[in-house]
């Protein structure tokens, strides 16, 4: 497994819902760095977004040691007696849970805010890209649909449609299994990332079952899916202009350090 080094922080709007990229998380192996990105002045303009407290400069970069509260807080306390179970879970072995890994694959969302990440990938040797995500939406479906889940096989296929007539969202993707089950949703996040590749190509994207983590486990981590691209024409993911940072994070960076 392979430790995201760069994570995207998300906003939703609590009114509309709709879901704005407004920050970028980075590791060197040393030291953390957050900078918004240009997906805040959308956020601003259409929803008037507020500079998050922890970061209340936009034309700033953050620089700390020590992994920031907004991210750290969202991480399950290690001393925790379910820490180990929630490993499983998320399907990470027990030597490669580093924050980052975890915040990657679980989202990081709370209950008490509006906000959640998601890594951004590294292409492998072959050019190819893959991102775990958990289905959204699994409390919407019908108990049949949540019956297919829990009988998922590990590596189950699974395909991606165009709810194109969904009242709540014109552009939901579903996950659909092969005998016409809805099973969930595809993060929003991802959405303007896999219309491009499917519009250009869909037998470049690969979707699958990662892991089923039957009852009691929450809804939220039911079931765990993995996609690969096979990226072409030099694509690369999250690349468009609300990604990228408002400010070059390797100039005028002051040292902050948050409180213990």
């Amino acid at each position: 497994m392979k430790t995201p080094q760069t994570l995207f922080l998300a906003w939703q709007d609590p009114n509309s819902r709709f879901w704005f990229p407004i920050g970028r998380l980075t590791f060197d192996g040393t030291s953390y760095k957050f900078v918004y990105t240009q997906g805040v002045k959308e956020a601003q303009q259409k929803c008037y977004f507020e500079p998050l407290s922890s970061f209340p400069h936009l034309n700033q970069v953050y620089t700390s040691t020590q992994l920031f509260p907004v991210f750290s807080n969202r991480l399950l306390s290690r001393s925790r007696p379910d820490y180990a179970s929630f490993l499983q879970w998320l399907n990470i072995p027990e030597h490669e849970d580093s924050p980052l890994a975890i915040l990657a694959r679980s989202g990081g969302q709370r209950e008490t805010d509006s906000l959640t990440v998601f890594p951004c990938p590294e292409p492998d040797e072959e050019g190819r890209y893959q991102l775990h995500f958990f289905a959204h939406a699994l409390r919407h479906l019908p108990k049949c649909a949540v019956e297919r889940i829990n009988h998922f096989q590990p590596e189950e296929k699974l395909w991606l449609a165009h709810e194109f007539q969904n009242q709540y969202d014109s552009q939901a993707l579903t996950l659909n299994t092969e005998d016409h089950y809805i099973v969930g949703y595809c993060p929003r996040y991802l959405r303007s990332e896999v219309f491009e590749l499917l519009w250009k190509d869909p037998s470049s994207v690969d979707l699958r079952v990662e892991r089923v983590n039957l009852p009691p486990t929450p809804l939220q981590f039911r079931l765990l899916c993995s996609i690969t691209a096979q990226c072409k024409d030099d694509f690369r993911p999250f690349s468009s202009p609300e990604y990228q940072p408002l400010v070059e994070s390797d100039i005028a960076t002051p040292s902050f350090f948050p409180p213990p």
